[in-house]
Parts: C-alpha cells; sequence; structure tokens
C-alpha cells in the first residue's frame, strides 16, 4: 500500500486527488492539508511514501516545503503554472501534474512513483530474478544478454513484451507477468535490438511489435492488456507501421 498525503490550498483541488485517490486499490490517503506549515506537522506524526503537493501556496510554496525536507518521500508536484516544471524536476520529482490534469494523468504518475518504488525494493532485497527459461542453441540470435541480480540471463527478444526507462535503470516486462531491472540507458537498449522488431514510442519506452495488438487515443496497446503512450516524435513512425498492417 502507497501512503499518501495532499497538499493544496485549493479545497476543490483535494478533493479531486482525494477522489482519485480512492479509485487506485494500492493508494491510501492518509491526510490532506491545505497548507505546507499543516503538512510539516501531520509528518511529524506520520510516514507517508508519496506527496502530492501544489506548488503556488500562500504561506510556503510547495517548491519550498520539499526542498525543506530532509528525507522526502516521492514526490508529485501538482500546479497551474508550467514555469515550476524545471525546478520541480530539480527536486527529483516524479512527475509533475499540470491543472486540470485527467485521472488518467493522475494514474500514470502513479505508475511511475510504484516503479520507482519497486525498483529500490529490488536493490534493497536479496529476492531472486524471475526464473527466465534456458535459451536453446538455435535461439542465440534471437536473445539478448540482461545482467541484474549479480548474475547475466540470456532473455528471447519474443519474450520482452516492452521496456521503460526507470531514472539510470530499465524494466523490461516479459511475458508470463516477470520484470527484470537492469542498470542500462534506454538510448542505448535501443541500439542494441534489431530495429525491425523493436520500435521507441517514447522517450520513456520501447515495444516489442510483436506483441502490439492495437492504437487508441495515443497509447500502444499489448497483448498483455498494457498499454504505453507514444509521444508526438514518434508518433509518425509508429502509425507508418500500423498503416503497413491494414490489408490492402
Amino acid at each position: 500500500m502507497i501512503r499518501c498525503l495532499a497538499i493544496d490550498d485549493e479545497p476543490l483541488a483535494l478533493r479531486q486527488i482525494e477522489n482519485y485517490i480512492d479509485r487506485i486499490d494500492d493508494l491510501r490517503l492518509e491526510a490532506k492539508c491545505s497548507s505546507a506549515h499543516d503538512a510539516i506537522a501531520v509528518l511529524e506524526k506520520i510516514e507517508v511514501d508519496l506527496l502530492f503537493v501544489d506548488i503556488n501556496m500562500p504561506d510556503m510554496t510547495g517548491i519550498d516545503f520539499v526542498r525543506g525536507l530532509e528525507n522526502p518521500p516521492q514526490i508529485v508536484f501538482t500546479t497551474a503554472y508550467s514555469e515550476y516544471a524545471i525546478e520541480g524536476f530539480r527536486l527529483d520529482a516524479v512527475d509533475y501534474l499540470l491543472k486540470p490534469f485527467s485521472f488518467d494523468e493522475f494514474a500514470h504518475a502513479v505508475d511511475k512513483v510504484r516503479s520507482l518504488m519497486e525498483l529500490y525494493e529490488l536493490r534493497n532485497s536479496s529476492a531472486p530474478t524471475p526464473e527466465i527459461e534456458p535459451i536453446a542453441e538455435s535461439d542465440e540470435n534471437d536473445c539478448i544478454s540482461i545482467k541484474a541480480d549479480y548474475k547475466v540471463s540470456l532473455v528471447r527478444y519474443a519474450d520482452i513484451i516492452f521496456m521503460e526507462s526507470v531514472g539510470e535503470y530499465i524494466r523490461l516486462h516479459l511475458t508470463k507477468g516477470a520484470c527484470i531491472t537492469t542498470l542500462f540507458r534506454l538510448k542505448n537498449m535501443e541500439s542494441a535490438l534489431p530495429a525491425d522488431l523493436f520500435m521507441r514510442v517514447h522517450r520513456s519506452y520501447i515495444v516489442n511489435l510483436k506483441h502490439v495488438s492495437g492504437y487508441s487515443r495515443g497509447n500502444v496497446l499489448l497483448d498483455n492488456g498494457e498499454h504505453v503512450p507514444v509521444s508526438a516524435a514518434y508518433r509518425d513512425a509508429f502509425r507508418e507501421f500500423v498503416d503497413r498492417k491494414r490489408p490492402m
């Protein structure tokens, strides 16, 4: 369960965040505050995993509030002012939601928080890497070696559904629900993968084209039921792929 604290001087904004949190099973709203000073008092009494912080508040800005925290939890800034974005990300915020934001945008920010928390748990635990079936000799040209948890695993291209960037790491989402997290940059991984099989669709995502089941409202639909966003920089290339698949 991800324990949350929402901070905003606008009652309607607090109510929206509370409603969005209620719609996500693994989120729990521990408290909501209308000022940064109230939030400081709350954090002296309870621990939380995630802060939703408005930036433009009268008594103390969200930027100053987060900057003053000794050991801040995960941070998602919420504001109507885009000019604060760069400063927000300098404080290692996971995301920056520009008001008014939709539930889908909120849920995507939570997904990024969840991924980072799982990554930190993985780094601090001795849990073994998910079992990967051995590679047959005939498959040697159809796999990639991934170093994780002090060993190297050979992973079939066909078993990789998509990859996502999580800071300095990459998480590989595999068939059968398995995941592997490795220290690597997505740009370098893109260069190492066969271009006829994998496509970059976002600065944070690479998809296996064999696992693409559709495209809707700016999202790639995957055959494991998940979807990833397509950013403007990669939209034309992905649409060309989709058009090639249409019957003549």
